[in-house]
């Protein structure tokens, strides 16, 4: 209660301010934004105080029903990560104790060989969940871990450190995925994936969705039902991920290989920006639903306490060296950009969306990426992103249209970038993006408009997982959006995720796909291969294959996504009056 008075009062006394003086846009969302990490910073700051600790806890079930899950590996450490729920929709089920958790990390699955072990408390003021930071390992090996608390053991996980730094590397293999609406379908991608033999997974962000039971229906129809309201409270957010992490799935895929995620929209609400709700919310209200977001953000997922709210809210933007292969720099393209210009949208470019003062990454990532590119050593410079990197028109040559919510709404900010890279010369330049739901490769070039211009990359985006239901081949909208950006070199709008094999000479992008979600037990297969090779002559496709059981063309374009999002928040404005549907 204290600390909810002590946030009142900041928001009190920050409207107050508005009040009194003349406060430009950007001022005040610089102000908004040191109160809404000041309001995460509160919700977890006593995370160990306050409570008594209970040693020999007896639970109402199993408390392990999240799962397990490792991320942000380093060459020497690793990020261990569970949380005790024994009843995972209802708040959790743990009485109101700090709970001690013993954890172990063997060289084998049957732990015969226990090199690290510990005691880490688990509170309530964060879920009881727990975060061990496991450090002097051995660079690129793979150790197995488990958890206990009571009498009470964990499934076991799989996990793996990176390289070391500058040492030599012959290759490596990892997947990325977004985009997993739990009511849209089921995670049959991820049973597949967790059978992979993979060095570590990249996740792009909308691990979850934030709306109520089938407020958001997708093309094919909803086949699951979320478990609570539209998520605005901590206990909301809270739940809703643990419905997400009921899927044995999407557990298996945790537990099989370290994961380095970070957030986009859905995790807060649909195209947010910064502190700006996208509607029908004041800022001061949705500040407390940000923070709440953040917070349950962080108690599921394996980060580590540099995650912590810093300043203006989480740090999520960091870099991994995998080796002299491949350096990673992951991205946060929500928290600190400027509002989608012109309402939102795909619309054409105004004077507003050309601001060459806009951002997408806000000025202190923006200096962090490029200083970090300009002094990469690795075979690879990969941006590991959210939103569509490349040119994407949507209208024609004459009217052309694109998506504000992507780099394209900011193509200033994305230009600065174009240009930093062209400057060094650099040709080894890979974006990995998820949001659209659909699998798209686009070769990177210094003029999009220019089909001459110099190519630097490639960007790999990657479809979803479930969100927007079965998919198809090809969409109604298909061959125009591609006759009129011929920089793009492949679409496909199946479900699944990209699996990436990277030589130091080579780039392979394995589009993996399964042709239906609205029932559990499609198979995988590789829908095409892409490669890049730094040789100028940008992507090229080595392999395909036609998928015999899916949908080959659809009904579906672009803007039925933006429609169905619409469709949502007019169903929960008829809540809201009192005017239920379906």
């Amino acid at each position: 209660m204290r600390n909810e008075r002590l946030l009142d009062e900041l928001i009190k006394n920050f409207n107050e301010e508005i009040l009194k003086k003349h406060i430009d846009r950007r001022s005040l969302l610089h102000g908004a934004g040191k109160i809404a990490g000041l309001s995460l910073g509160l919700a977890i700051a006593q995370s160990l105080g306050g409570f008594k600790v209970d040693a020999a806890p007896k639970f109402s079930d199993y408390p392990f029903k999240l799962g397990v899950a490792s991320g942000d590996p380093l060459s020497n450490s690793v990020v261990l990560w569970t949380r005790l729920a024994p009843d995972p929709l209802n708040g959790g089920g743990m009485p109101p104790h700090i709970v001690p958790v013993h954890w172990e990390l063997a060289t084998d699955e049957h732990f015969r060989n226990v090199i690290r072990r510990g005691t880490e408390m688990a509170s309530p003021d964060l879920a009881h969940s727990v975060h061990v930071e496991v450090n002097g390992l051995k660079p690129n090996t793979v150790y197995f871990y488990r958890f206990k608390c009571g009498n009470e053991l964990s499934p076991v996980g799989k996990t793996k450190t990176i390289p070391a730094a500058g040492s030599k590397i012959s290759g490596m293999t990892f997947a990325f995925a977004s985009c997993q609406q739990f009511e849209h379908g089921y995670y049959t991608a991820y049973k597949h994936m967790a059978k992979e033999d993979l060095d570590l997974d990249f996740h792009l962000g909308d691990y979850i969705y934030e709306y109520g039971p089938n407020e958001y229906v997708s093309f094919t129809g909803n086949v699951r039902t979320h478990s609570g309201p539209e998520t605005i409270t901590l206990e909301d957010y809270r739940n809703r991920y643990a419905q997400y992490r009921s899927d044995a799935d999407l557990r298996a895929a945790h537990a099989a290989f370290p994961w380095v995620v970070t957030w986009d929209d859905h995790e807060v609400e649909n195209n947010y920006a910064n502190v700006i709700p996208e509607n029908g919310q004041s800022v001061e209200a949705f500040i407390k639903r940000r923070a709440a977001a953040y917070q349950a953000y962080y108690e599921h997922m394996p980060l580590r306490k540099s995650s912590l709210p810093h300043e203006g809210g989480m740090q999520l933007y960091r870099a991994f060296a995998y080796g002299d292969l491949a350096s990673f720099f992951v991205l946060d393209t929500r928290q600190y950009r400027d509002d989608q210009a012109n309402g939102d949208g795909i619309k054409p470019h105004s004077p507003e969306s050309l601001d060459p003062k806009r951002t997408l990454l806000g000025a202190e990532q923006e200096k962090w990426l490029l200083g970090n590119l300009g002094s990469s050593k690795t075979q690879w410079n990969v941006l590991v992103q959210q939103v569509f990197f490349s040119q994407r028109n949507f209208g024609t040559s004459t009217a052309p249209r694109y998506s504000m919510d992507s780099w394209d709404g900011y193509p200033a900010a994305r230009q600065r970038i174009m240009d930093f890279v062209a400057d060094k010369n650099m040709n080894n330049l890979i974006v990995l993006t998820g949001d659209v739901h659909a699998n798209w490769a686009s070769n990177l070039t210094t003029d999009y408009n220019d089909p001459d211009a110099p190519i630097f990359g490639a960007e790999f985006v990657g479809t979803s997982i479930t969100s927007g239901g079965n998919g198809s081949d090809w969409r109604a909208d298909t061959e125009k959006i591609l006759a009129q950006n011929p920089h793009i070199k492949f679409f496909n709008n199946y479900r699944g995720y990209v699996r990436c094999q990277v030589t130091p000479e080579q780039w392979r992008a394995d589009y993996r796909i399964v042709p239906y979600v609205t029932q559990p037990g499609a198979d995988i297969c590789t829908r095409a291969s892409l490669v890049y090779e730094k040789d100028q002559k940008g992507l090229r496709e080595v392999s395909s294959t036609m998928v015999p059981m899916g949908v080959q063309m659809s009904i579906e374009v672009e803007e039925d996504r933006h429609r169905a999002h619409r469709r949502a928040h007019e169903k929960q404005m008829e809540k809201k009056r009192g005017k239920v549907t379906n």
